[in-house]
């Protein structure tokens, strides 16, 4: 399979790249760094990088900026950020690379726990992480004769909790979470939201 992966760089995707590289043919790409550039908060920026592309067999997007901070000083600008970013990001993915996906290919996008688990904090993040959830539930259904369409949700990832210097015991690893993405990418379902936690504990 041709695979690009949107957020190649970061902490998780650059594992799904590891992960994914022995058996496909893997595109990274990153906002500043990568085979290609993109910015998920400009339409423009997406659809250049399709263009450049051009045709895939799978699309992964590990990326999407959101803020994390108490309600009362979430400012317009941050749930800006989150929306515009996290949610309509992902939103333009499908909604311009499915015209670059060949047929019967894989769009895989990132939700979160905040989405089912929220914390004190989380409104943006897990307003966004719902949005994207409903988001791909509704989408499936339209495109289910063109393509597949899932999101995975992961748990804290244990590198980033390990950086921010808290209990990372909880967490799981951006490795661990990279096996989740290659299932999904690769098997058959579509309209799912597959928690992190819940498919690894099944194996």
């Amino acid at each position: 399979m041709k695979i690009a992966v949107i957020g190649a760089t970061g902490t998780i995707g650059r594992k799904v790249c590891e992960r994914l590289k022995t058996d496909h043919d893997v595109i990274q790409v990153g906002y500043k760094s990568g085979d290609y550039h993109v910015d998920i908060a400009d339409k423009a920026s997406i659809t250049h990088l399709f263009e450049q592309l051009g045709n895939v067999d799978a699309i992964i997007c590990t990326t999407g900026l959101s803020a994390f901070a108490p309600l009362q000083e979430l400012t317009d600008e941050q749930f800006e950020l989150s929306f515009n970013n996290k949610v309509m990001g992902q939103i333009n993915i499908l909604r311009i690379g499915q015209h670059h996906l060949r047929t019967g290919g894989v769009i895989v996008l990132t939700t979160g726990v905040l989405a089912d688990h929220p914390i004190p904090g989380s409104a943006a993040t897990s307003a966004a992480n719902g949005a994207v959830n409903a988001f791909v539930k509704a989408a499936a259904l339209e495109l289910k004769d063109k393509l597949r369409i899932n999101a995975v949700s992961p748990a804290f990832i244990t590198e980033s909790l390990q950086a921010m210097g808290v209990d990372s015991s909880q967490g799981v690893s951006a490795a661990d979470t990279a096996t989740v993405y290659e299932k999904v990418v690769t098997g058959s379902l579509s309209g799912q939201i597959i928690d992190v936690r819940n498919a690894l504990s099944q194996e």
